[in-house]
């Protein structure tokens, strides 16, 4: 299943993750094990943020995906299920409207 992951994450914690090289490679890991369909970074509520689109097999692979941000950066993580254009057309049209 498509889903996204939105992953805001502790100011502190991050810029102690760039000094000692923590972050990237924790982002580069996460990046490896989704092989991510769409993966943005950027700015969310004043905090660092990422907004990434992979197709989840199995939802027992969440705690290993995830944990590293929750245990080194202090991260609010939400994960749901995404449609693209594609998904959304063939969903509607299976309404049979």
């Amino acid at each position: 299943m498509r889903v996204m992951l939105r992953a805001h994450m502790d100011t502190a914690a991050t810029n102690e993750g760039i000094k000692t090289g923590a972050l990237p490679q924790a982002i580069k890991t996460l990046m490896d094990k989704v092989k991510p369909e769409a993966a943005y970074f950027g700015l969310h509520e004043g905090v660092r943020s990422c907004w990434i689109v992979f197709d989840l097999q199995d939802s027992a692979q969440m705690p290993p995906l995830m944990e590293d941000l929750f245990l080194q950066f202090n991260a609010e993580i939400d994960v749901a299920p995404v449609m693209n254009a594609e998904d959304l057309a063939r969903g509607l049209a299976a309404m049979g409207r």
